[in-house]
Formats: structure tokens, C-alpha cells, sequence
């Protein structure tokens, strides 16, 4: 049998809903897909262009949007794999992969016969009679290519395509050094002394994770189910800090996985495509397709926001190091160990208390039961749909009216070959064909979750709950998405507003009618008594300000590099201090860095975007006032929601869409009422 003949990317996947043959695809498949893909795009591309027909809507912005099927199958599947499930082989492939993608995506842009037509149709849009979601196809079709080069002259064009692959590959580079930076720590203790302070569950967590290397003792590691305890209980001071300036130097270590002329080159290249396209920085060029619209509106909110956050933020700290009582200042690793005894001081409430009642099966029947309860969708396990991982489940999910709405996939726990952090994403998205049949998407939520062991299940501390709940959020995007295009469907909106349909769902989280249902002792099946309940509502602002104020940070870090005006050659750690100096309420400390790991802004997508977290909490927490007046589980506002918000992707402006659903526009002042801010 040929290589071609045995590669499933080549023929019907012959699986349940065609998701991917996960049980034979394997990595030697991939390169010769991608090739032939690209080439069959290429013909396509060739012949949209060429078509000797006059341009229409149909033979050339509907032909071009449904064109790299193969192209399309193969990419989701690869870097899917390549953040969950990755190798060494597979890092490699995607460094002689990328620069092919970038090239293939520029013979598109800079095509001028193509531009031409696509132009020809774009100058008679009002004469066409085209619905809204044709003419948002358009519209959006037109940008693509003017954001792209399609109007630079013919030297420009190629600096552009120059500059677009090496930039490619960064992203890549910067990927795998900060993982692989990340993943060569370890801290292997035999002495049961440096536990002190620690739960029994992070103990057991740290053997477990110790015996699974072969090792003796207990392991800690930087994933944030062994980091995050760690820093929270571990009485060991001079460990606290080793951990933390260990975490705060990933890919700034000066050897092969350094990031810093990465990201120097990264914010330089950014630079140089912006103006290449008339802006004066990257932020200007990016925030055109968002709903800030420019720098000035990115910085209102984060300067509106510190104003009135700061102030509360520097009471916390004070509160934190009076109740310390200690005799030196409190350092970033002593914040949320000292800040966790005063929260415990306060309520009597902390993640011991409440991980017995968080027990992950428990809470994600609670989660797809509150979808049920909202939206009427229902889930069914198929153990006969393939899997990357053994870890990894595959639901099917239905709507209300029994029709089949989506494939969903949960990955919940750390390894080694997976990215940090928590993410959505999709094997394949929502469309309609030619012939109006609704191709139904196929959606992956990721988490690093603390593991089960020996003696317990995984249980869950609040944190994590928030964090399924808010990438379950962006899941319903992605399976409730009802557009005919796939380009304008599901999560492919704005990135200042992709992220209200993920932390919506995190308020549910904060009231006492969802917590009766989610929080369940995985023992005695008891519910969560109600005065711990009372306690975590009552924490539930506990060091609100400090939260925001890092929150902030990280924006005003991010459009600081992406408001360069001049190229970046300079000193990464001092020009990341003077960005978010006036955010600061922990004491700076002598070489830590985060940019070098800050994957959301040099791999992420997020570029002078991730204000837009703190934009979309704005929209979030006017959304669910709506919900708190009209009751939290009300199916009527439910179904607004759903139709205005989660269903229409990117097929009208965001900003009418939410004025269609909350009816006015949105104001700060719910989101400061939430917080406690503002009484």
C-alpha cells in the first residue's frame, strides 16, 4: 500500500460525525498531507482567479471562503495535536510546515488577478441586494486583503511576504522554548520537612507525579496543579522563592530556549508589517477590527479601570502585610501564601475546604447540566469516537429539539507534550455547503487540572471550576454557531469579544442556586453546606482590586510592545518594568521577566488584545445583570442570548448584536457594582 493510499487525511474518515481517525493518523502523515493540500489550493485559487466569467458574489467570494477544504482538515487536526499532544517530530514538522502555510496564504492575498475581481464585486455591494451575512462576507473578504498586501506596490509585496514567514516561525520558536524552558524544572524533595504547610491532596499529587518519573520523594513542577498550591500553602519560605523566580524566568535564561531576542524580533516584525500596511504602530493596524477600534479606546478602559481599582488594591496589600506581621517586605512569593491565611482568617474559607465538593465528574455533569438547564442541549458520551489521548472524552451534544448540534471533546489534565494554561478550540467548525446542509462543528476544550491519585479523584479547586466554566463558555460559541460561512462562524469574532461568551459563564459560579447543584462531597454525596456557601460569596471580592490590577498589567504590558514606534533592540526586562510600573502593587523583583512566556501576545493571537479580557468583563457583567433581575436560570433571556450572542459569530457587528440583546448600550458600572467598587 502506497503512503498516499494509507493516509487518512486522503479518504473518507469512515468515523462517527467524520471526526478524525485519531487511532490512524500518525505523525508521517501529516508533511504529504499538507503538500497535496496546498497544492489543491492552489489549484483552486488558480482557477477563482482566472475564471474568464465576469466577478461575481458566488464564482469569487463564496468560491474563495469555500476553498482549502483539505487544507482546512488537516491544519485543525495538526495544531490541535501540536498544543495537547506534541514531539519533538512534530515541533520539527511544524518548522518546515509554517513557512508553507505562510507562503500559501500570501499567494491568495497578494494575488492581484484574484484582489482584482474580489474588488470589482466589493465596489458594487449596494447594488447587489446581498443579505447581511453575504455582505459582512464581503466586507470582511475586501479587509482581508487590503490587511494582507493586496495594495502595496510590487516590492512592498514582497518585503511583506518576507517578513510574514520569518515572523511565522518565531511564533513557533517562541511556542517551544518557553514549553520546553518550562518542562526541564523540577524540584525532587525526600524530606517530608519542605511539605510543610502543604494539604495531604498536594501531597499525594507531588508523590504521585514524582513516582510517574521513576522518582523518590515528591516532584514539583511549574504546571499550575503543582505551582499554584505550592506557592499558596508551602510554609518554606526560601522554596517559595526559588519556585517563583524559577516560573518568572521561563525563556530568560540566556540558553538555547531564551526568549528575549524573539520577542525583540517579534515586536520589531510587527512593527515593520504596520507600517508596510500606512499605520504607525502594530496596535493601530490590529485594533481596526475590534471593538475598542483604536489605542486611545484601549487605554480609556485600562487607565478608567486602574483608577478605580488601584486605590483598593494598595489597602489589600496593606491588609495582607499587617495580618502577616512580619519583619521583612512581602514579596510575590509570600502574596498568596500570606493572602490565603487572611481570606481563610476572614471567611474560614479556602480550597481544602471546598475541593472535596468539586470532584470533576460531579462538576461536569453540574456544567453540561446547567447548558441543559439554559439552553435545553444535552450530552452523551461515544466511546466509539477516537481520541488523541486515553485521557481524553468525546461527547455527543444535542439541541433542545433532539437534533444533533456538536462533537465535544474534554482534555482535562497536565503533560509534559501540552501547552500551559486552558483553551477552546476546533477539529472542525460550524458552515453551511452549497446545497445548504449545516456541516455541524467539532469543538476541544483543554485544561492542565489537577490529576486524580491513588487514593481520591481529581477534585477541583474553585479557581479550576471558574476556568472549565469559562472554556465550557467558549465551547457554546463554538457549538451553537448557525452561520453559512465558516469564516464568520462560531468564535471567529473580535478578540474583545470573544471572550464574553466564556466569562459569562463564570458568574453562575459566585450564586448560590448553581453551587447547590455543582458542589457535591464525592463522598458522603452531601451537598456544600450552606454556610460555606455564605463564606465563598462572602470572599467572593476578596483582593478584587489586586486581581484587576494585574489583570491590567498584562494589557498595559502588551500595548506597550505593540505601540513601538521605532524598532526594538533594547533591554526586554527594563522596558517590561517601565510598562506596568503604575500597576504594580507587589514589589518588583531583580531578574524575573514575563514576557519570554507570555505566549497569549508572541504565539497567541492576542496581540494588542488582551485588554480585550477586561473589555469583554465589562460586557460580561452587564450581560448577566440581566440574568440576576430576570432569574439565573431564566430560559427567556437564555434564548437571547443564544440567538443574539452565541449563534451569530461574526455575521454582524458585535456591537449591535449585544445592544439587540441587552437592549442599551453597555456601562462599567455592573462590573464595578460585582467587584464591590462601587456600592
Amino acid at each position: 500500500m502506497t503512503h498516499a493510499e494509507n493516509n487518512p487525511f486522503f479518504h473518507p474518515y469512515n468515523t462517527p460525525f467524520d471526526t478524525p481517525p485519531f487511532d490512524r493518523i500518525k505523525t508521517e502523515h501529516y508533511e504529504p498531507a499538507f503538500d497535496k493540500a496546498i497544492a489543491e489550493l492552489s489549484g483552486e485559487i488558480s482557477q477563482i482567479a482566472n475564471n474568464t466569467q465576469p466577478a461575481t458574489f458566488e464564482n469569487t467570494v463564496v468560491a474563495l471562503e469555500r476553498s482549502g477544504v483539505l487544507l482546512n482538515k488537516v491544519t485543525s487536526v495538526f495544531f490541535n495535536m501540536l498544543n495537547s499532544a506534541s514531539t519533538d517530530e512534530m515541533m520539527e514538522i511544524s518548522e518546515r510546515v509554517s513557512p508553507k502555510l505562510t507562503d500559501s496564504s500570501n499567494n491568495i492575498y497578494l494575488n492581484e488577478a484574484l484582489f482584482d475581481r474580489v474588488k470589482k464585486v466589493y465596489e458594487q455591494k449596494n447594488l447587489l441586494n446581498l443579505s447581511v451575512e453575504d455582505k459582512r462576507l464581503l466586507e470582511k473578504t475586501y479587509e482581508a486583503f487590503q490587511r494582507r498586501g493586496a495594495t502595496l506596490n510590487a516590492e512592498s509585496k514582497e518585503r511583506y511576504r518576507a517578513l510574514s514567514t520569518e515572523l511565522s516561525l518565531l511564533n513557533l520558536k517562541f511556542n517551544q522554548n518557553a514549553l520546553k524552558d518550562k518542562n526541564r524544572f523540577e524540584y525532587v524533595t525526600t524530606n517530608e520537612a519542605d511539605l510543610s504547610g502543604l494539604p495531604e491532596s498536594v501531597r499525594e499529587a507531588a508523590a504521585a507525579l514524582a513516582g510517574e518519573k521513576g522518582k523518590d520523594g515528591w516532584l514539583f513542577n511549574l504546571s499550575s496543579p503543582s505551582y499554584v498550591p505550592f506557592m499558596r500553602y508551602a510554609d518554606n519560605r526560601s522554596l517559595r522563592e526559588m519556585i517563583y523566580r524559577e516560573y518568572m524566568s521561563i525563556g530568560n535564561k540566556g540558553d538555547e530556549f531564551d526568549n528575549q531576542e524573539i520577542v525583540r524580533q517579534i515586536v520589531t516584525i510587527r512593527l515593520e508589517i504596520a507600517r508596510l500596511m500606512g499605520y504607525s504602530n502594530f496596535a493601530e493596524y490590529r485594533l481596526t477590527q475590534t471593538m475598542a477600534k483604536n489605542q486611545e479606546n484601549v487605554y480609556r478602559l485600562l487607565n478608567d479601570l486602574l483608577d478605580a481599582y488601584k486605590p483598593v488594591a494598595e489597602t489589600e496589600y496593606k491588609a495582607v502585610a499587617d495580618f502577616a506581621q512580619q519583619d521583612f517586605v512581602i514579596m510575590p512569593w509570600d502574596w498568596s501564601y500570606y493572602a490565603e491565611k487572611l481570606k481563610d482568617s476572614r471567611f474560614n474559607v479556602n480550597d481544602e475546604m471546598t475541593r472535596p465538593y468539586f470532584e470533576l465528574k460531579n462538576v461536569t455533569n453540574a456544567v453540561f447540566g446547567l447548558a441543559t438547564r439554559l439552553y435545553g442541549i444535552t450530552f452523551k458520551e461515544n466511546k466509539q469516537i477516537p481520541v488523541y489521548h486515553p485521557e481524553v472524552k468525546a461527547y455527543e451534544v444535542y439541541d433542545e429539539d433532539g437534533k444533533f448540534l456538536s462533537v465535544l471533546y474534554t482534555d482535562f489534565h497536565p503533560r509534559d507534550s501540552k501547552q500551559s494554561g486552558a483553551w477552546m478550540s476546533s477539529l472542525k467548525s460550524q458552515y453551511k455547503d452549497c446545497n445548504g446542509n449545516d456541516s455541524r462543528p467539532h469543538v476541544v476544550i483543554v485544561m492542565n487540572f489537577t490529576r486524580p491519585t491513588e487514593t481520591k479523584p481529581s477534585l477541583l479547586s474553585y479557581d479550576e471550576v471558574n476556568t472549565f466554566l469559562h472554556e465550557f463558555g467558549h465551547a457554546l460559541h463554538g457549538m451553537f454557531a448557525a452561520s453559512t460561512y465558516e469564516s464568520l462562524s462560531g468564535t471567529n469574532v473580535y478578540r474583545d469579544f470573544v471572550e464574553l461568551p466564556s466569562q459569562i459563564m463564570e458568574n453562575w459560579l459566585e450564586e448560590k442556586e448553581f453551587l447547590d447543584i455543582i458542589a457535591v462531597h464525592y463522598e458522603t454525596g452531601e451537598k456544600i453546606p450552606v454556610q460555606l456557601i455564605d463564606n465563598l460569596q462572602a470572599a467572593a471580592n476578596f483582593n478584587a482590586g489586586y486581581l484587576c490590577c494585574r489583570q491590567l498589567s498584562f494589557g498595559f504590558l502588551d500595548m506597550a510592545w505593540h505601540t513601538l514606534s521605532e524598532p526594538f533592540d533594547g533591554d526586554v526586562v527594563a522596558f517590561e518594568k517601565q510598562a506596568w510600573a503604575k500597576t504594580m502593587i507587589l514589589p518588583e523583583v531583580e531578574g524575573t521577566l514575563m514576557s519570554t512566556n507570555f505566549s497569549h501576545l508572541f504565539s497567541g493571537g492576542y496581540a494588542a488584545g488582551y485588554y480585550g479580557y477586561k473589555w469583554a468583563e465589562v460586557l460580561d457583567a452587564d450581560a448577566f445583570s440581566l440574568f440576576q433581575e430576570s432569574g439565573i436560570f431564566n430560559k427567556e433571556v437564555a434564548r437571547s442570548f443564544k440567538e443574539n450572542i452565541l449563534m451569530k459569530g461574526d455575521t454582524e457587528d458585535p456591537a449591535v448584536l449585544y445592544k439587540r440583546f441587552r437592549g442599551q448600550e453597555p456601562t462599567i458600572d455592573a462590573l464595578l457594582k460585582r467587584n464591590g467598587i462601587k456600592k
